[in-house]
């Protein structure tokens, strides 16, 4: 089948976190024999930002952000078995997805894929006229990368016919163990770009346990931290790209993953920072979200802190034998039941249960 899929962006992860998401799930999927073009537009300089070039497992479009060009491209939702729309495009999303709902043929399965699904709910609740309430009304199916159970009953609630959670993964292909990388040597690393939900956190759970460590070194990586007013003690590296994060990840003694303030708030949204971490064998400290034991074991495969006193506190006793012990404990589970292979196949399910036809035997 073939699946025509709109999204931020797969060649740039810069400002764009869904970039791996998107990376595994579309490769898996290829790998099971759906044919896969990637429409993205060219814009907040990702382009000129790439991570990778155009992959052989999907064809991707790229397209200019402009009116006549985002026509041009939604048209070719009409060719496509299955068409996606994911939240979070960044140019005219409103536009982009009554466009592609109005070109899908009458037999395609027709998908909003929300990678961010507790700021997108707050925003429907916030605007009963968002043009996306009328939409779910027409959509056939919404995915989500996490939000677990709440999030599934809100959009049931909003009047998604079905809504299946497709949670972040592993590629064991791209994130894995690597030698280690004097550049990013430290006893703590972040990374995350400055988010207005999500600095807060930033402050509360890394630099201001950075400040009551002096002895420690902490390291930031991530867009839009240039300004910012950091500990002698923290260095900022800018945009990390994706080739790497597997140094990143393994070179600090732990590694640490602050949600933003709607994931955190819903609980069942591991950032796909999670299982690369996990999957290149680091010690990974995260803040405390509702249904974190359903990825990994607290306390054995990941540490959780319910604030920078916790992050503080674990950084004093933490040695380094116990850190690689966490993160070789995260690293087998993950590539035991958290691989994007593995969240391929339930998305294989639930598109084939939709193209499934009763079938009336002939009467005798």
């Amino acid at each position: 089948m073939k699946i025509a899929f709109y999204g931020s962006s797969l060649l740039s992860s810069y400002w764009n976190g869904a970039a791996t998401y998107y990376r595994g799930l579309l490769k898996a999927l290829s790998q099971l024999g759906y044919e896969i073009t990637f429409y993205e537009p060219d814009v907040y300089d990702r382009q000129k930002n790439r991570d990778i070039e155009a992959p052989d497992w999907c064809h991707v479009v790229i397209y200019e952000a402009t009116p006549h060009a985002l026509m041009q491209v939604a048209a070719s939702a009409g060719e496509a078995d299955i068409v996606v729309k994911a939240s979070g495009v960044g140019f005219e999303d409103e536009a982009l997805l009554r466009a592609v709902l109005d070109h899908a043929r009458s037999d395609a399965l027709t998908v909003f894929w929300d990678v961010d699904a507790p700021a997108t709910l707050g925003q429907l609740r916030d605007e009963p006229d968002h043009p996306l309430h009328r939409a779910l009304r027409e959509i056939d199916l919404v995915l989500t990368y996490g939000g677990g159970d709440p999030v599934v009953w809100a959009y049931r609630a909003l009047g998604a016919a079905e809504c299946v959670p497709i949670y972040n993964a592993l590629d064991p292909e791209t994130h894995h163990p690597v030698a280690k990388d004097a550049r990013f040597a430290c006893d703590l690393a972040f990374l995350g770009n400055r988010l207005p939900d999500r600095e807060a956190r930033v402050e509360a759970f890394f630099l201001d346990p950075a400040s009551r460590s002096r002895d420690q070194r902490f390291l930031l990586g991530g867009s839009g931290w240039g300004d910012k007013q950091l500990p002698a003690n923290v260095a900022w590296l800018g945009h990390v790209g994706t080739r790497d994060h597997n140094a990143f990840n393994v070179t600090s003694k732990a590694v640490l993953n602050i949600s933003r303030d709607s994931m955190a708030a819903n609980g069942f949204s591991p950032a796909t920072r999670v299982f690369e971490a996990a999957g290149a064998g680091a010690c990974l400290i995260t803040d405390a979200w509702l249904g974190v034991e359903l990825f990994l074991v607290p306390g054995e495969e990941i540490l959780v802190a319910r604030d920078g006193d916790d992050v503080a506190e674990i950084m004093r006793t933490l040695t380094p034998r116990r850190a690689k012990a966490i993160g070789a404990a995260a690293l087998r589970r993950v590539l035991a039941e958290h691989t994007y292979a593995l969240r391929a196949a339930v998305a294989d399910a639930v598109f084939r249960r939709h193209f499934e036809r009763p079938t009336v035997e002939a009467a005798e």
